[in-house]
């Protein structure tokens, strides 16, 4: 299966993946803190076991940063 992650594609052998095992698989560090948009749609956390992936979907992992002056 191939799936556009944040601009690249990538290609998976598994027939049946959750956005909560691509987070693993990717190693995203700190996945509570990463908000996830699949196919221009952001999900909630509690989403993330059922949202299961299909070819040629568009995922975007998303980090907010605070800051500045």
């Amino acid at each position: 299966m191939k799936v556009n992650i944040n601009g690249d594609i990538k290609e998976f052998s598994q027939k049946k993946l959750s956005v909560a095992e691509l987070l693993k698989i990717e190693n995203i560090e700190m996945p509570d803190a990463v908000s996830v948009q699949l196919n221009d749609e952001f999900l909630r956390q509690a989403e993330y076991e059922n949202a299961l992936l299909k070819e040629n979907d568009t995922v975007n992992f998303l980090y907010f940063m605070g800051g500045g002056a």
